[in-house]
């Protein structure tokens, strides 16, 4: 029987930037949304009672997570890293967004300008096929990936983690890919559902595997990618639910994280969180047990509220 030896979670976009660049990419997400719908959307009010080194000073909380992932990463040295995300429009198109996918290729490169890598990373392709066949069998409609376009993994959400954390591409992964930005997207039941399929594949796999899981995404933010022909809430470009994240983070800290899969597709577009969908799918996976660390900082300069979480069931040793 294999074993989840740990549960690693974050933001991206934003998230893996420093604040210096926050004010050119905040203002190039507006300009995105205005060749989209028309019109350009003011910029939030919290924008101004921000500044740099007060950011910079917030910001190196949730830098120091991201860097504490990659340090358990390097000391448990699993198998295989299952990291899960959405994608935007970046391999696939709008004319084929599948609810789940799992790429069960040989290899990818990095391929993304938010991602300053251009290493080539292996797949686990065992693990990736038992994700997609046991899947099947109990009735989870995924599609498959063979390769991408050029070998290159242009999601963001996949590869900002994978440059990250996985600097040296010294470990085999698994991407898998959950649905959020485009609406109808997958109910978070059935993302907490796709967690615990993870669990059980893990159950049939050789003795002694070991093998870590990343949630890719969210919290809170409205930009311009987000699916707004589908919103008819009052929030617009920019704004940041945090007393929802709130509400999250407390649940997490508490350890009652499956409270998650009881929101519905339509609360999570309401309060800006659709990427929610992957922490809910990793919590699937681990079950209830409060984080080992987990921090929050909102920053409107950024567009989002921002997290990093990790669980490890093992200790962070090999």
């Amino acid at each position: 029987m294999g074993t989840i030896v740990a549960g690693l979670a974050s933001s991206h976009a934003f998230a893996f930037m420093e604040p210096g660049q926050w004010d050119e990419f905040r203002e190039h997400n507006r300009r995105m949304l205005e060749q989209r719908s028309g019109v350009l959307p003011p910029v939030q009010d919290a924008v101004h009672d921000e500044d740099l080194a007060a950011n910079r000073a917030r910001y190196a909380r949730i830098r120091g997570g991201l860097d504490r992932l990659r340090d358990v990463l390097a000391q448990l040295r699993p198998d295989a890293l299952i990291v899960i995300g959405d994608d935007q429009d970046e391999n696939f198109t709008t004319a084929n967004v599948p609810q789940i996918a799992v790429h069960v290729g040989a290899e990818f490169e990095l391929a993304t300008p938010l991602a300053q890598s251009r290493a080539r990373h292996r797949v686990h392709r065992e693990l990736a096929m038992s994700i997609l066949e046991q899947g099947v069998r109990e009735g989870f409609d995924i599609a498959s990936l063979g390769s991408f376009s050029d070998d290159a993994l242009k999601s963001h959400a996949h590869a900002q983690v994978l440059a990250h954390v996985l600097p040296e591409a010294d470990i085999p992964v698994v991407l898998v890919f959950l649905n959020a930005i485009h609406h109808p997207a997958i109910e978070p039941s059935r993302c907490e559902e796709f967690g615990q399929l993870l669990s059980r594949v893990m159950q049939g796999r050789p003795a002694g595997e070991r093998v870590a899981i990343y949630a890719s995404g969210g919290w809170s933010h409205f930009t311009a990618g987000y699916p707004w022909a589908a919103y008819r809430g009052p929030h617009t470009h920019g704004a940041i639910d945090t007393e929802f994240d709130r509400e999250v983070l407390q649940l997490l800290e508490d350890g009652e994280g499956r409270k998650l899969a009881e929101l519905s597709d339509a609360d999570l577009l309401e309060h800006g969180e659709i990427e929610l969908r992957a922490w809910i799918a990793l919590v699937g996976a681990l079950g209830d047990r409060p984080a080992d660390f987990i921090v929050y900082e909102p920053f409107h300069r950024a567009l989002m509220g921002m997290a990093v979480a990790a669980w490890t069931p093992e200790p962070a040793e090999r």
